[in-house]
């Protein structure tokens, strides 16, 4: 038994550095591979040699077996780790893997490619007495012969690729009228996906649950199972949501899971890590006659994405399982020492709009701060890079451990608001939006949960007004200097201290006006109380009985994102002139640098507070300068159509206050 020296991982993003991260635990030397647009990816840069295997198509870098295979023999890695996706489940990889005298670090050719036939694997696990759904799976069958089998398998079923994986070639049959359509749908999509248009039928469960039992199995006929997971909430047949245990099962249902998995694996002479995923018809489901009752759905013979939630609630590196059994070792522990403890839960972050039919999206991260203390974050990226469209869409994973399942679901929804992520759309808002669901709360958990509930796909809302107050006291506590727009601390006595300033936040117009600890935005007027932790950049606002709890980050002295559930808001802000500027300024200072745009009154006119008194324009936003106290304008030292720098005098004002005390001409008596 050869300890592993050195580990290429043939995979990408945030599993490549999961595996590295065990890696360096272990004092494994590690190689990392990539395409030509993800050479500055944190999975590159953390390895300890890197490879370029070609241009950005998968097909043509991370899926090429003989570029894999000629990395690893030019680094001297004496093992390949293929992560999930891509290589993970490919019978030729694991065979040209072995033939290069490479470890793979996985099950061997065979188990993959029989639990990879969806046919062939239904058939073994019938016959080793692992529960199967009622459905018909003959090699080969034409639309005949499966328009025939569909009326004994009886309505609604499931007709699915044989090859098949992540959704595609799947299609929900109703009734017998929708069978043909859907047949020939499913083949096409089938063979366009994966090469192979043969489909199987099976009965199809409504108010089914996802639920299925880690399993590790070595070389010395040793096989256990490390728990459950209930992987219910998807969307388009993709999980988005997992957790460990799954909720509401009795220790006899779970063990009955379990020992239904380590059959499977028995029966095919598993090694490695892998996964037996069955489809669980609750008893309560309207006395159904599938009830109380799980079926066989298939085998992932790999690490799953989900795995962490099993390490969570077991306290073993699985990685470091992997490792250990791929280098001929036996299990680390037998069945009966392992043990769970609490409840773990973890959310895939993916860049895309659910809004927009959960549309992938593709961007730079200009502005990225993980959640780190307060879940654990497998990413694979980092604030400035580039989330490309040719990959899977998933950024980053949150996995929250508590004391019970509300324990963790509620530290995730904190690690979803404490999330800062700007530049592309996210799905964090919606899983955040979910996690608070009553229905997902109350574990009333099945695969269509998200058709149920549809309002869940409707957009956070957010009170713009909210947005923009946080903005304005924002500015006035993070700047500390003697600009007329930023010597905004303080409040004075005597001269009764007022702001006005123009916002533009999450592209609504906004003005807000304050005076001591008051604020008014058009007819809402109320009290106004602020704090803000400048370490953890988070604030917390209440104005009446309306409150707000957010993060920030400051893009520039009048921009900055506010960060609400995980989600960005930009914001704008206009500088106010401030009755605490600079006394002997006597006027408005340009706030950045612009073009004059136009110009509201006439040298010798009386403004009262709010009336626009001078507007310019600036990175292509027009910013209105408006008196915050009555006040006679007495010269404009611009005119309309000049560029101006920031901090120029613009208008010669005085303050009503100040004619009255300095019996200035001019103002209103």
């Amino acid at each position: 038994m050869a300890k592993i020296k050195k580990l290429l991982i043939a995979n990408r993003g945030e599993i490549a550095r999961r595996i590295m991260r065990t890696c360096r635990q272990q004092g494994i030397a590690t190689v990392a591979v990539y395409s030509e647009p993800d050479a500055s990816l944190p999975h590159v840069m953390e390895a300890d040699q890197a490879v370029c295997l070609g241009p950005a198509a998968a097909r043509e870098s991370y899926l090429v077996i003989d570029k894999v295979i000629a990395a690893a023999k030019a680094t001297g890695a004496d093992a390949i780790h293929p992560g999930y996706g891509f290589l993970s489940e490919n019978t030729d990889f694991a065979a040209a893997c072995d033939q290069a005298g490479i470890i793979f670090v996985g099950p061997n050719a065979r188990a993959i490619e029989v639990m990879g036939d969806k046919a062939a694997a239904r058939k073994l696990m019938s016959q080793s007495g692992v529960p199967v759904l009622p459905g018909f799976d003959e090699e080969g069958a034409s639309d005949s012969e499966l328009t025939a089998a569909a009326t004994t398998v009886g309505f609604p079923l499931l007709i699915k690729a044989v090859a098949g994986g992540g959704g595609k070639g799947m299609r929900v049959v109703n009734a017998a009228g929708e069978f043909d359509e859907a047949l020939a749908a499913a083949r096409r999509e089938a063979a366009n996906a994966f090469g192979d248009d043969r489909v199987l039928l099976e009965r199809y469960l409504a108010t089914a649950r996802h639920v299925e039992v880690q399993v590790f199995a070595d070389n010395h006929g040793n096989a256990v199972h490390l728990f459950e997971r209930d992987c219910s909430v998807q969307r388009r047949h993709q999980k988005i949501i997992e957790e460990a245990p799954a909720p509401g099962l009795d220790e006899a249902t779970r063990n009955a899971f379990g020992h239904a998995a380590v059959q499977a694996a028995k029966a095919i002479d598993y090694r490695g890590a892998g996964t037996v995923e069955f489809l669980y018809s609750p008893p309560a489901a309207g006395g159904d006659a599938d009830g109380g009752q799980f079926f066989f759905m298939e085998m992932n013979t790999r690490l799953q994405v989900e795995h962490p939630v099993t390490e969570m609630i077991t306290g073993e590196d699985l990685v470091a399982w992997q490792l250990s059994v791929a280098a001929g070792e036996p299990l680390p522990k037998q069945q009966e020492q392992i043990t769970r403890h609490g409840a773990a839960m973890e959310v895939r972050l993916y860049a895309e709009n659910p809004e927009q039919g959960f549309l992938p999206s593709s961007g730079l991260l200009h502005h990225l701060r993980w959640p780190h203390g307060q879940s654990r974050v497998d990413a694979g990226y980092e604030q400035g890079d580039r989330v490309d469209e040719h990959y899977d869409p998933m950024i980053a994973k949150l996995i929250c451990h508590g004391s019970d399942r509300n324990a963790a679901r509620q530290q995730l929804i904190n690690a979803l608001d404490a999330l800062e992520l700007d530049g592309i759309h996210h799905n964090a808002a919606f899983l955040r939006r979910v996690l608070n669901d009553d229905a997902f709360a109350g574990a009333e958990l099945d695969t269509r949960l998200l058709e149920h509930r549809p309002q869940l796909m409707d957009a956070t809302a957010v009170n713009t007004e909210l947005l923009a107050l946080a903005a304005t006291r924002l500015q006035a506590e993070n700047v500390a200097s003697d600009s007329p727009w930023h010597s905004l601390n303080g409040w004075r006595p005597l001269n009764q201290r007022l702001r006005q300033t123009r916002v533009e936040a999450n592209g609504e117009q906004l003005t807000v006006r304050e005076d001591q600890q008051h604020a008014t935005i058009g007819e809402h007027s109320a009290p106004l109380s602020f704090s803000v932790n400048t370490t953890e950049h988070s604030l917390r606002l209440h104005w009446g009985t309306d409150s707000l709890a957010a993060r920030f980050a400051w893009q520039n002295a009048h921009r900055l994102t506010l960060f609400v559930g995980g989600q960005a808001y930009p914001v704008t802000l206009n500088a106010s002139r401030d009755t605490a500027q600079h006394d002997d300024a006597g006027g408005f200072s340009a706030p950045m640098s612009g073009t004059i745009v136009a110009l509201h009154v006439a040298p010798g006119d009386s403004v009262e507070a709010g009336d626009a008194v001078i507007t310019l324009e600036a990175m292509k936003m027009e910013h209105t300068l408006r008196a915050t106290v009555p006040g006679t304008v007495n010269n404009f030292t611009v005119a309309a159509g000049d560029s101006v720098s920031e901090g120029t005098l613009l208008v010669d004002f005085t303050a009503q206050d100040e004619d009255t005390d300095n019996g200035a001409t001019g103002g209103n008596q």
